[in-house]
């Protein structure tokens, strides 16, 4: 009895110290910014048991061993080690030192640098098995999913002067100033400029597939204020897109990278395990990648991968590499955390995204942003009711915008704001009211976007103001409308300009009523509007790129003195719902009167007859569905954010003779598909298909008039060598290609590749024809198409051979020009017509 007591003894003893754990829990920081540093890797010295630090700094590591020590080290900082107690539960804190000259002592001596080779790569080996998993890992492998989500958005001026802040137009500014974080980038200050934060519940149903946001909160702060503070917000947003390492393609600066676990991701990585670690009795594989080619949209950075055979992703880094073939960044950094679903799998817990921006090489000024998104509550597998995900897929909820401070208190979560962060909307609200700031900002914006604040009304655009053409030679025009301080319902507009070469004042009045009480210039549009107008124009000149008074437009190639007068009375009615779905009604009474070399001739009773004008009155509809749109509303264009969504738009003309003098009855049709094509690291492409049908017999001014670019610009809508009024048809089909392949090819070419230029592929093909009641040739009683002075004709009808036109574009000269070689292919035996030309254009992108 007694041996057995003994045995008894011994073993009790036995499991109550392996009962005992040593478990040990903390947070890792930067020594001199006391932020925290995550993918630390904490481990216990001489084993692989260990774990990396989270976004936020912290750890815990436990172990049934007796461990008495505990090391910490990372990349760029002195490693530590700490005693620590073993069988004791226990907090260790560390900050960790920066070693500089961690990277320039290093030494490398090797034989023949060993290939890197996919073929019998156990690091390739492993990230197949992660992208062979990838659909069960993601969040769309679920039934449902719900979860709530805080996103915070800033951006900062870096190294603001404080020289700046003691000038005249700015001393009343420097308590922003004195609002400067001077810990988030080491050796740099940082000047709140912008901030915004959301409160988010999301439901997620697989089938049928619905996302429904639900906004709780959202609250911001801009110092810039007279731009649309809505499209700012999206594109902002959209820089910052929410990272989803299991989709192929990942969207950050308006870009498209490919993620490293995309289905080639073997393709155009290289791997390698660089460690393997225990975290909570699970082993992890750290993962390190980099671009076979620096210059490509790619990733570098790590990623830790479970080995419990699920292959999911515990956390990421991702960075770029200095030789990126990107714009303006000098620096992006993101950071993906994960927790543990109840089923073993790993959800996104926190992303970490930041970038720094500048026009320097060393980045000293400039701005820089970051992005915070964390992800609580997850609840999967729930089914709600029907209720719950039907509608709009964001819902921004009544009263979002005005939530006060304990509705953010308690909402945030883990996350809490610095004190710089919350000064920062008190002080840039404060900023809004002092006059000199007002007055800094209307001069701003005179030379952003060319308007002048006046009180109630704004006047411009500036550039409008002096133009040249052939026929009204110098152009003069002054132009005024009404702001959002003279009505949220009522908006007046009107212009008026004079030729010297014509004589002829031309005018533009037009009053609007907003009937949602929302400005005509911001989306969603809901209103009604009345105009008069005459003016000077070009037969089929619709540039996309700007207005066609702008003074820079007034430089053309070739002859172009062939002008219409236009006078019309309209109607409009347009109504955009929150879908990015639209109607338009429209009634007009038109009056063309030709001009310059222009003439109206015909035939009647076999004797050549002149006709004054042409006067056509008209009733069309128009849709427009446009899924997913993204866009910035400028004072005088729409700019659309591309995404890989179509547009869709169909119009339907009617015009009745006899109706305030209307002089014909036709039908017209038209349909347009845009949609661009991401096609990953190769680029993608802008793809325009449309086409028209006109019912009934008309003149050739009421005929389609295809569009034509005399102009030295490149513009991707017109036909770049294509004259002015050179073709017509009364049906037409044609489609429009521009190919960007965003540096593929370039980036491979030494030395070629230090320039950065993006290669460019363009081309247009026009399908069209003139049924016979359209050809005057064959119909004396029509409008004669125009001749040139010595009688030939200018204007033509396109046979059964399409007009084909293509190019070569060389784009991110000096990173916002391009440059591109057109051709034109056939139909050049028309009169004053180049096959070739040169073309400019510029554009600010990443």
């Amino acid at each position: 009895m007694k041996y057995i007591l003994l045995f008894s003894f011994i073993a009790c003893l036995s499991i109550a110290v392996k009962a005992q754990n040593t478990v040990v829990s903390g947070t890792v920081t930067d020594a001199q910014t006391n932020k925290p540093l995550a993918f630390v890797t904490v481990s216990f010295p001489g084993t692989s048991i260990g774990v990396n630090s989270d976004i936020n700094g912290k750890y815990r590591l436990e172990s049934g061993k007796p461990y008495t020590q505990l090391k910490f080290s990372s990349v760029g900082y002195t490693a530590v080690t700490r005693t620590i107690v073993a069988y004791k539960e226990q907090v260790i804190n560390v900050k960790l030192q920066s070693d500089v000259q961690t990277l320039n002592a290093v030494t490398i001596k090797s034989g023949k640098k060993k290939r890197y080779r996919n073929k019998d790569n156990p690091a390739v080996e492993l990230i197949r098995q992660v992208i062979a998993h990838k659909d069960s890992n993601r969040m769309q492998s679920y039934d449902y999913t719900e979860y709530a989500q805080y996103e915070k958005l800033q951006f900062s001026f870096i190294n603001v002067s404080e020289k700046f802040f003691k000038k005249g137009l700015t001393h009343n500014y420097k308590f922003l100033y004195d609002n400067r974080d001077t810990t988030e980038l080491p050796g740099k200050s940082l000047l709140p400029v912008y901030q915004e934060e959301k409160i988010t519940q999301t439901y997620y149903r697989k089938n049928p597939p619905k996302t429904k946001k639900i906004v709780l909160g959202e609250k911001k702060a801009n110092v810039v204020n007279f731009v649309d503070e809505e499209g700012v917000n999206t594109y902002l947003n959209r820089m910052y897109n929410e990272i989803d390492i299991y989709s192929n393609n990942i969207f950050l600066m308006t870009n498209q990278f490919l993620s490293p676990i995309c289905d080639e991701a073997p393709t155009f990585y290289k791997f390698f395990i660089t460690d393997t670690i225990e975290v909570n009795h699970q082993k992890l594989v750290e993962l390190s990648f980099t671009p076979r080619n620096g210059n490509d949209m790619l990733f570098e950075g790590l990623i830790l991968v479970t080995l419990d055979g699920k292959y999911g992703v515990q956390k990421a880094r991702l960075s770029i590499n200095k030789n990126i073939n990107l714009n303006w960044v000098k620096g992006m950094e993101a950071d993906l955390d994960y927790e543990q679903n109840p089923d073993g799998r790993y959800h996104l817990s926190k992303s970490f995204t930041k970038a720094s921006f500048g026009l320097s090489k060393k980045g000293d000024k400039g701005i820089f942003g970051e992005r915070t998104i964390s992800y609580e509550n997850y609840l999967v597998g729930k089914q709600r009711p029907d209720s719950v995900y039907a509608g709009e897929d964001l819902v921004i909820k009544k009263g979002a915008m005005n939530r006060n401070e304990q509705f953010w208190s308690d909402s945030r979560g883990r996350d809490t704001l610095t004190k710089i962060e919350a000064n920062a909307y008190k002080n840039i609200d404060s900023l809004q009211t002092i006059p000199s700031f007002k007055r800094t900002m209307a001069t701003i914006n005179l030379f952003a976007v060319g308007f002048v604040q006046a009180g109630v009304v704004e006047i411009g655009p500036i550039g409008t103001f002096y133009s040249y053409n052939p026929v009204e030679r110098s152009r003069v025009k002054f132009a005024i409308r009404t702001t959002d301080t003279f009505s949220t319902r009522f908006y007046l507009e009107a212009y008026g300009a004079y030729g010297t070469g014509d004589k002829q004042f031309k005018y533009l009045l037009s009053a609007a009523y907003s009937l949602n009480n929302k400005s005509i210039y911001k989306f969603p549009n809901d209103y009604i509007k009345i105009s008069t107008q005459r003016d000077i124009k070009i037969p089929g000149e619709e540039l996309a790129f700007e207005q066609p008074d702008q003074v820079y437009t007034s430089f053309t190639r070739g002859v172009n003195n062939k002008f219409l007068y236009n006078n019309y009375y309209k109607f409009d009615y347009v109504n955009e719902f929150a879908n990015h779905f639209s109607y338009s009604f429209e009634y007009k009474n038109w009056k063309q009167t030709p001009a310059g070399s222009l003439s109206f001739t015909n035939q009647l009773n076999g004797l050549p007859n002149t006709v004054p004008d042409i006067t056509t009155s008209e009733f069309s509809i128009g849709l427009r569905y446009a899924p997913n749109e993204q866009i910035v509303q400028g004072k005088l264009y729409r700019i659309i954010i591309p995404s890989k969504y179509p547009v869709l738009t169909l119009n339907y003309q009617q015009d009745v003779k006899g109706l305030f003098g209307g002089q014909y009855n036709y039908q017209n049709i038209y349909s347009r598909f845009d949609k661009r094509f991401y096609l990953s690291q190769i680029g993608y492409a802008d793809v325009t298909v449309e086409g028209s049908y006109l019912f009934g017999q008309v003149p050739f001014p009421l005929l389609d008039i295809h569009n034509a670019n005399q102009t030295l610009a490149f513009d991707l809508n017109s036909y770049n060598l294509m004259n002015f009024l050179e073709f017509v048809s009364d049906h037409y089909a044609d489609v429009k290609v521009d190919y960007n392949l965003n540096g593929f090819l370039l980036n491979k070419v030494p030395l070629l590749k230090k320039l950065k230029w993006r290669e460019i592929i363009s081309f247009k093909v026009l399908y069209g024809g003139l049924r016979d009641e359209n050809n005057p040739a064959l119909n004396p009683q029509l409008l004669q198409f125009p001749l040139d002075k010595n009688g030939k004709p200018e204007t033509f009808t396109l046979t059964k051979q399409p007009y084909l036109e293509g190019g070569i574009g060389i784009g991110n000269i000096f990173k916002i020009f391009r440059i591109d070689f057109v051709e034109r292919f056939n139909y050049l035996n028309n009169p004053n017509v180049s096959r070739y030309g040169i073309r400019g254009s510029a554009w600010f992108d990443f």
